[in-house]
Parts: C-alpha cells; structure tokens; sequence
C-alpha cells in the first residue's frame, strides 16, 4: 500500500481546507466580528497539519483502488473533523459531536442541522457553514485532482472513489482535465445563480448563501424558515430551476455547452429524472388543491418546489409539508429514495440505478417465458454490462439493509418510527429534512449523541455511495 501518497494528498485536501476558510476570516475581519479569531486559529492548525502531511516524501505517484478507498474515506473524514474547528472555537456550536454532525453535513451536502437560531450566528460562520455545501457538491477530492496535476497518473482511482454514480466517466481524456471542466461549469452555474438571486431582490450575501446551497443541492439556508424567509416567488422559481439542474448529469451539462444538445433528450436517465419530477408535481398539486384548498398557483409553486427540493436532495422549504395531507407527505417520502441523476451533484440512489432494476426485472419476467432467450439490458443504444447490474442490485440490497438497521438502532434511542426512518433515509440520502422531529420547521437537535454520530456515518456513507466506505473496513483491504 503506498501509505506515503495516502498521506500526502490527504494534506493536500487540508490545505485545501484551510485555503476555503480564509474567505470567512475576510468576511469577519471586514465586519468586524470577533469570531475572526477561531478562523485564524483553524487556518494556522489546519495549514500546520496539511502542510506537514504534504510533505511527505514519496517514491511513486501510482495509486491503486485500495489507496483510492482509503483516500476518499480519510479525505471526508478529514475535512469534518477539522472543518468543526470554527464552529468549537467560536462557540457556535460548543459540543463537538453536533459540530461534527454539522461539518459532516455540509460537506456531503445533507443540509442536516442541529441549529435552533440560524440567524444568530455570525456572517463568517453562515459563510462557512455554506461554503462546505459548495466544495462537497463537486467533491473536494475532484478539486484536489483539478488544482493537483503530479496526481493524473493515478487521478481515475481517486476519481471512481469520489464521484457518485453506478459507472464513473471522463468527459476529456486526462482525469485532471476532466475535474477542472466540472468545476468551471460548477463555477459558472454558481455565478448564474448569484446574478439571478441577486437581480430577483435578494442581497449579495444572501444570494451567495442560497447559491451554495442549491448548486450542491446541500440545503443549508442562512434563514430559520428556509426560503419560506423571503416570500419571494421570484427567488423560489430561480432555485427550482438551478436545483432542477443541478440534479442532472454535469457531462451532459458540457455537452451543451460545446453545442451539442442531443444528449440532454437522448439520456435515458435524463428523461426519467423529468418523468418522475412532473409526475410528482402533478400529483401533489391537484392534492394540495382538493384536499387542502389551495389556489391553482400556491399549490404548483408550493409542489414544485418541494417535489425539486427533495428529489434533488436540496432539502430548502418554503412550507411546512409535515402539515400537508398524507398522500402528498407520501409522495415526496417515496422521492427521498429517488434522488437526482449520476455525476450530479445530488444524493440518493439516482435515477440510473432505478431505471436498470426495472429493465433487469423486465427481463427476468421475459426469461419466465422464454428460459433460452439471450436479453442484454439497454439504455438507450448502450448495453449494460452483466457485472454493473450485479453491482446495481447489490448496492440496492446494501442500501436498504443499511437504511433499517439503522431505522432500528434510531428508535432504540427512544425516538418514533417514522421521525426514526425518515430520519436515517434524509442523512443516508443526503437530503436534510425529514418527517415528524426531523420535519422541514424543526432540526436534528433532539436525536441524542449517538443517533447523532450514526446519523453522520450514514451522510458518509450516502455520499461516498456504501462501497467506498465499506471497502475500507473491510480486512481484505489491509491485507498484503
């Protein structure tokens, strides 16, 4: 195992670290805060860790998929233990299982917070607090291969192990080039957004802070009601359309950009993804509007909203759905095991894996008839190899093995079954808000410690999609 390289670009993902928290100690030198003082004191320890680790003396730059495993984990873990940093130090958040909790969830973009007054904290907290949103959405591992080029030999070990989706792949042929293409569409969709926001009515500050949370489709708002605050339809129409994008395949997003827009309409995920988000829409629509007596506009603003926000695992809310009819709570519950498209920036089990659970069974029903019949599984020209479905329905079992053993331990902690497993699907989704106590008008604050750290090791899990993480405890790993 190359442990020297492991160590050195786990530093580098440090310095990085310690690189994005300097904009906040700006923002609280430029305002006058005093908790400038705890990003001074993060960036010196950080820098100091990273840079001790960074160099590290290596004799290859070769990493295998083990070295890539443990990278990621390591990278993620990292960047929540000491991205915790401001908020212990500056007594945002004085506990550090909450600050870790916290960290963890705007770095996988879960949107989960333990936060009872939002809008007390600082400016250069808020800032943080929603800059982790912004570099988890495209994956800091991503960043560090962009920004890092002595590590393109071994860039698309690191690259598999990050990047969501059942199969990972390169727009250009270098992996390097490939993670700075994604992250200047990642920039330039970010600056759109701001502008849009901006011209909307909202203020510079907000507008940054809405926009990080919905390019990384993370959620973290620096209001307590979410967008609900602003009673903007403006503003909500904008973050609908950018969620809504941002739940797409950013390849396909380059594609578009060079002028080739066949494959936005050709994707078959990509056409699933709009089915589901219309038909969810619809459906609850027409319920908020017979069962709840909302007007036509209300109902489709409030709908596609919601419906967006969770299926993209954004988790904004601009209503309280825990208040809606059941139908309507038990639409947007079935999109929280949805989720947006692979190579997005969104959670969940993505659209692409449904789509070949659904045509494997349809085969699987045509092999009754016909046992001898040879049936590969398409989508669209492209046929699916036999091993990425085996992976497809492993990863199916795993996830929902995962999601109720930890539904069970939750509730053994004394906390209902439905607040329990919504809970559990809203971190291991990467979604934020759920139903009951972890509802869209409450927080994570009541779930005790251990549910706490449990909940943070599904955000991991979910964001790093399951094998990642258990490959690295698995004792095959580690050995020779």
């Amino acid at each position: 195992m190359n442990t020297a390289l492991i160590l050195r670009t786990l530093g580098l993902v440090l310095l990085c670290e310690a690189g994005a928290m300097l904009p906040s100690l700006g923002i609280a030198l430029f305002l006058n805060e005093a908790d400038y003082m705890a990003f001074a004191i993060s960036i010196f320890f950080v820098v100091i860790i990273g840079f001790t680790l960074a160099r590290t003396r290596i004799e290859s730059s070769e990493v295998g998929y083990r070295e890539g495993f443990i990278i990621a984990t390591a990278g993620w873990l990292f960047l929540a233990l000491f991205g915790a940093f401001p908020f212990i130090i500056s007594g945002a958040i004085p506990g550090f299982i909450d600050a870790f909790f916290e960290t963890m969830s705007g770095f996988t973009t879960t949107g989960a917070s333990v936060l009872t007054d939002i809008e007390s904290l600082s400016r250069s907290i808020l800032f943080w607090r929603s800059i982790t949103h912004w570099l988890g959405g495209m994956g800091i591992i991503v960043l560090t291969l962009a920004l890092i080029p002595s590590l393109k030999i071994a860039g698309m070990k690191l690259f598999r192990a990050e990047v969501p989706g059942p199969a990972k792949s390169k727009v250009l042929p270098r992996v390097a080039q490939t993670s700075r293409v994604l992250y200047k569409l990642y920039l330039m969709i970010t600056v759109a957004e701001v502008l849009a926001l901006k011209i909307a009515g909202l203020s510079w500050f907000d507008s940054f802070i809405q926009t990080f949370g919905t390019v990384a489709t993370g959620g973290f708002s620096n209001k307590n009601a979410s967008i609900a605050a602003f009673g903007n339809p403006a503003v909500e129409y904008i973050i609908v359309f950018f969620m809504f994008l941002c739940g797409m395949n950013f390849a396909l997003h380059f594609h578009a950009l060079r002028g080739n827009f066949r494959p936005l309409w050709q994707d078959p995920e990509t056409r699933m993804y709009t089915f589901v988000t219309m038909a969810a829409i619809i459906l609850i629509c027409i319920n908020l509007i017979t069962a709840q007596g909302y007007g036509i506009e209300a109902a489709f603003r409030h709908s596609i909203f919601q419906s967006v926000s969770i299926l993209t695992t954004t988790g904004f809310a601009t209503a309280d759905y825990n208040q809606w009819p059941a139908f309507s709570q038990g639409v947007l519950f079935l999109l929280m095991f949805i989720g947006g498209c692979a190579g997005s920036t969104s959670g969940g089990m993505k659209n692409v894996r449904y789509l070949i659970l659904f045509k494997n069974a349809s085969r699987e029903i045509t092999k009754m008839i016909h046992p001898k019949a040879v049936i590969p599984i398409r989508l669209g020209k492209d046929v699916i190899p036999e091993e990425l479905v085996e992976s497809v329905i492993s990863f199916f079992f795993l996830y929902l093995a995962i999601l109720l053993a930890s539904t069970l331990l939750i509730t053994a902690m004394g906390i209902d079954l439905i607040s329990s497993i919504s809970a559990v699907a809203a971190t291991l989704g990467n979604i934020g808000p759920g139903f009951g106590l972890v509802g869209p008008a409450t927080n994570y604050a009541a779930i005790p410690a251990a549910g706490k750290l449990l909940l943070t090791l599904c955000m991991l899990v979910g964001r790093l999609e399951i094998y990642t993480v258990l490959v690295v405890f698995s004792a095959r790993l580690w050995r020779s």
